[in-house]
């Protein structure tokens, strides 16, 4: 009961944190609050040893990418999803909520490899060879990934200035900055 206890308290901590990570690798707020609970689930039963060995939201932040890929990876059927709609108007303040739509919306239309891909390099700060061992792929698809998806995003999002053709690709940590600002 005292594990929990301390799971708990981790969690209402740095739960937020572990669910904006969810909500950009799936795009949809349940299944990240679904994903989250799943990582949690797995956590459960070692964590003492996870919080003796000090670094608790690590292993929770991989444990939340490894079961994102399992879900996805096990998947046989295809699903077809709606585009959103294009002509919703973004809200009109100063404060960057404009540009973050933007990013969630784009980033909701791309495929889940992509999307993971991105979130992945950019967003958790992985290395191209982090990121082919967690997706179980080869570094150069992972290079593939990312420049498609790049790609795509730079047609979905015209507007936002990162991504803008002809621009330089910033570093990852500059991107997540951006992206979660």
């Amino acid at each position: 009961m005292e594990d929990e206890a301390d799971l708990e308290a981790f969690v209402a901590a740095r739960g937020p944190a572990l669910l904006r990570l969810a909500v950009l690798l799936t795009a949809d707020a349940e299944t990240a609050q679904d994903l989250v609970q799943e990582a949690l689930v797995r956590v459960l039963p070692r964590w003492p040893q996870v919080v003796a060995g000090g670094r608790a939201e690590a292993y929770l932040r991989t444990t939340i990418r490894r079961a994102w890929i399992d879900s996805w990876r096990r998947r046989r059927r295809l699903e077809f999803v709606a585009d959103p709609p294009d002509d919703v108007p973004a809200p009109a303040d100063d404060d960057g909520h404009a540009v973050r739509l933007s990013v969630e919306a784009a980033l909701a239309r791309l495929t889940v490899r992509q999307r993971t891909v991105l979130v992945l390099r950019f967003y958790e700060d992985l290395t191209e060879v982090e990121t082919a061992r967690l997706m179980g792929c080869s570094q150069n698809t992972v290079k593939t990934q990312t420049r498609r998806a790049l790609e795509r995003l730079r047609a979905l999002a015209p507007d936002l200035v990162l991504l803008r053709e002809g621009d330089p690709i910033v570093d990852g940590p500059a991107l997540a900055r951006e992206v979660t600002r």
